[in-house]
């Protein structure tokens, strides 16, 4: 990548933010002369002049701290797409089921200091912060930021893992296809045959896991191949993407088995509950995995998400198995550009699954005497 298109990739990366906090003004609505500035601790909020950075600081200060971390998050990211992200990971010495979070996952990497200075001390990250047209923050700073993009990377197979779990599916006694449902740019853009391989790690010997991601914002890419009709080969995570909706897929694709039928399907944050087009989009979906009674499970950004969501689920008839908290969220804050004041989110931090219809049961009337 030229440092001429690594800077126009910030400055596209930047514009969903480019809002003034307080009166939320646009760059196209400011007079001749006039821009937005970022506020000078965070770099993520912006003002239109200095009399509404003022206004807005009691409220901000809460949040500038963590607004700066997704600030920095948001350069380091780009390593994903660019392929020197995620660092490499060691085989399981610990059975699946007695990894429980994050703690016992890193008990198992030893110390990721050389791993990450590795990465810290190579040329692209020096080239990263000239291509943002910002000085980079301390090697700490970076360390840390290194660990939560990696933990965003790292939580999309260790979240379909814990799927399987929660449905009973063990890799190690049969062959497993699963399909991401609703996968857009974050999960594609720089996408690699191997994204899925610690699957691998978790699960020596396995029978054969297939992957598939489905959606209509799917980035071609390697992973751009048709998928397998077949079992796919044992010990080994094969990983392919399909560019349009899941309901047109499934007819597409698999109905004229082209594709194996989904084990388990998987959706990182859809964010159905806030679809303006719920008919045209997510609705058809929803009721094809009901209907076909595929385990299925898909996580929210916050707990008001995943309760939204359940509403709509309930109202659909879902059998729903469980929600809550997931073990393996992303440590990457997430920061809304519309609403910028707020507590971060963060990926795959609550969970809802569902398999089939609610079973309902019938009451007789009682007869009159």
């Amino acid at each position: 990548m030229t440092s001429q298109s690594q800077k126009e990739m910030f400055e596209k990366m930047e514009e969903p933010f480019q809002i003034c906090a307080c009166c939320e003004a646009r760059p196209g609505g400011l007079s001749k002369g006039h821009s937005l500035k970022r506020c000078s601790r965070c770099l993520n909020v912006y003002y239109c002049c200095k009399a509404c950075q003022k206004e807005d600081w009691p409220k901000h200060k809460k949040f500038c701290p963590q607004l700066r971390l997704a600030a920095i998050d948001r350069v380091v990211g780009s390593l994903l797409v660019k392929g020197d992200l995620p660092f490499p990971t060691e085989k399981w010495c610990k059975p699946q089921a007695e990894v429980k979070g994050w703690d016992d996952w890193l008990a198992m990497q030893g110390d990721l200091t050389p791993r990450l200075d590795a990465v810290l001390k190579a040329a692209a990250m020096r080239d990263l912060w000239t291509g943002a047209g910002r000085s980079p923050p301390g090697d700490e700073d970076l360390r840390r930021s290194l660990w939560r993009v990696c933990s965003e990377f790292f939580s999309r197979p260790l979240t379909v893992a814990w799927a399987m779990r929660v449905f009973g599916l063990d890799p190690q006694s049969k062959p497993l296809t699963v399909h991401l449902v609703g996968a857009g740019a974050r999960e594609t853009l720089g996408a690699r045959p191997t994204d899925y391989d610690e699957l691998n790690h978790m699960f020596p010997g396995h029978q054969g896991i297939e992957v598939v991601l489905v959606g209509p914002e799917v980035v071609d890419g390697p992973v751009t191949r048709p998928p397998l009709r077949a079992l796919g080969p044992r010990q080994r995570v094969y990983v392919s993407a399909h560019k349009g909706l899941y309901h047109q897929f499934w007819e597409d694709v698999v109905e004229k088995e082209e594709a194996a039928k989904p084990d388990l399907v998987v959706g990182f944050h859809p964010g159905f509950d806030a679809s303006q087009g719920l008919d045209q989009g997510w609705l058809p979906t929803l009721l094809l995995l009901r209907d076909y009674e595929i385990p299925s499970l898909f996580t929210a950004l916050n707990e008001t998400e995943m309760t939204y969501s359940l509403q709509i689920l309930l109202e659909l008839e879902m059998d729903l198995k469980g929600s809550g908290v997931v073990p393996f969220p992303s440590l990457k804050p997430e920061a809304l550009g519309s609403s910028p004041n707020r507590p971060p989110d963060y990926g795959n931090s609550h969970y809802l699954c569902f398999r089939g219809v609610l079973e309902t049961v019938e009451v007789e009337e009682p007869e009159e005497a």
